[in-house]
Order: C-alpha cells, then structure tokens, then sequence
C-alpha cells in the first residue's frame, strides 16, 4: 500500500498542484489510515479494503477524541485516495462510496478586536532588522487578508509599493493581486530600506522576509515571533496562524465591505466559505448590544 499512496501524493503535487501543506495533511492522514488497517484491521492489501474497515476507522476517530471536523478531514482524504486508485486501475472497488461524511460543527473563527489588532501591530518596535521585520509581517496579514503560507512565499518581485499592490499564489497556485494601505506600504518601505540588507548577512535571496540567517522564514518562525508578541501585547484572545486573516475579513464587513470583494481579496473559490465572517459579525453585534445595553 505503501506505493499506491507515494503514486497518489505524486498526482496531488504534479497533477493537481496543490499546496505542500494539503500535500502533508493528505500524508498524514491516510499515514494514519494505513496503519489502523495494518495494526488493528490486519489488512495489508489494497483490495481487501472494505466498507467496513473504514467504518471502523472513523470509529476509532471518535474514540480517540477527535473532532467531528477532523473526522471528516481524514474521509475526505481517504475517499480522493480510493478514487484515484479506482480511476487509475490499481483497484477494482472504492470501499469508500455510499460513507456518510459526518455533520461537522461550523466553529466561527477567532478574531480581534480593533483595539486588540492596534495593539498587536504596535509591539513590534523598529530598533533591530527583527522588529523592522515583524512589524512588516504583521501590517501586511492585517492590510491584506493573506495566508502565512503566502505571506513566507513572497518574492521581492511580487511586491509593488508604488503601485499599491501586491501578487501572490494562493491554494492551487492561483495567482491575485491584493491591494495594500499606507501604514503596511510603510513597514515594509522600513523594512526593505533598513533590515532586510541586514538579516541577508551576504547572501543573496528573492524572498521578501528572512530569518536570522538570511533564509526565508519558515510558517513555524513566524507562529513562534506571533505567540512572543501576542504576549508582550498583552492580548488573551487564543491566536492561531490566521487570526490576522479572519481579523481582516470581519472588519473589511463590519465597516461595509462587500461581501464578493472580501471573497477575491481572501482567495476563496466559493463565496459560501467567505459568508463565515458575516455570522461572525453578527455574534459580535450581539455581544455589544448584551454588553452595552441598559436593558439587554
């Protein structure tokens, strides 16, 4: 089994073009999968994989203590799996077919305040090329929405201050431009003026942001510097990798935004998944009203 999965993470990164973090969450999940099966079903061949083994895994999920979301993350996966392996000859069956995808809970992302985001933004201070950095880092998830994974993949060349604007490659390699406001031009100007020469310690790179050994940084750096600075700004609300992204959405659609804009500024292909952030604004009104109201 171990080929057919190296065969289906080929066609997932060649043929599909997907991103290398899908690509390592469908690894590890169907890792996951094949070894239940090895382990706890004793089935070591494709073929004799059956509806069942399946349902037990799912099972074994839930008894685990996973999540109804992840639950469905890993059927997901194990699904594409045996298609891909029915529609390319190497199986005969998808054991996989007529598997309920259990009903997941559509938990509302995590956001800050405008007063908690002021403060956040603020913590950074330009007195070394790290805090001209991350100062940079975070004007620019908070003035355009983007992934982490977008932001650590920018080239020098994807960045167009003058014109206010810059490109970048979202999920699928699918290419948008993004506009940008004066305070994130600003930072990264600093940035770019008075860091990055610095953090490059001679080398040459065309990424935009650099670790302290002129490397690109990596998503797990960033998360690092975000939690030290969420500290020292003294924020309690539970961060995770894209706060500064839901951040972004939800007050672009508290202050008016339109809804199809936010949609092509965040890069998702189906407006559904966009519509998230009005019920989050919506939950947010409702704890004004409760907060403030003399009669609530």
């Amino acid at each position: 089994m171990k080929d057919q999965l190296n065969d289906f993470i080929h066609f997932m990164t060649v043929e599909r073009g997907l991103s290398e973090n899908t690509i390592v969450s469908y690894e590890r999940d169907l890792k996951g999968y094949m070894l239940f099966l090895k382990e706890t079903e004793q089935v070591d061949n494709i073929e004799k994989i059956e509806r069942i083994h399946i349902i037990h895994y799912l099972k074994y999920l839930k008894e685990a203590g996973k999540s109804s979301k992840t639950a469905a993350r890993h059927l997901a996966s194990i699904r594409s799996f045996h298609q891909f392996l029915l529609r390319e000859g190497a199986s005969k069956k998808d054991p996989s077919v007529h598997i309920e995808s259990q009903k997941t809970e559509r938990m509302l992302p995590k956001v800050l305040s405008l007063s908690e985001t002021e403060r956040l933004l603020d913590t950074p201070k330009p007195v070394n090329p790290f805090g001209y950095r991350d100062k940079a880092m975070l004007e620019l998830l908070y003035a355009t929405g983007i992934r982490v994974s977008e932001m650590i993949d920018l080239k020098m060349d994807d960045v167009h201050l003058k014109m206010g604007f810059i490109r970048c490659f979202g999920k699928g390699r699918k290419e948008r431009i993004v506009p940008i406001g004066k305070q994130a031009s600003d930072a990264l100007d600093q940035y770019l003026t008075k860091a990055r020469g610095k953090l490059l310690k001679r080398k040459t790179s065309d990424f935009l942001f650099l670790n302290h050994h002129g490397n690109p940084i990596s998503r797990q750096g960033f998360w690092k510097n975000l939690k030290k600075i969420a500290v020292e700004a003294g924020i309690l609300t539970k961060l995770t990798p894209h706060t500064l992204r839901h951040s972004f959405a939800t007050h672009l659609l508290e202050n008016g935004a339109d809804l199809r804009a936010v949609q092509e500024m965040l890069g998702h292909a189906d407006i559904s998944t966009t519509q998230i952030y009005t019920h989050v604004t919506k939950t947010r009104l409702k704890d004004v009203y409760k907060q403030f109201h003399p009669r609530a």
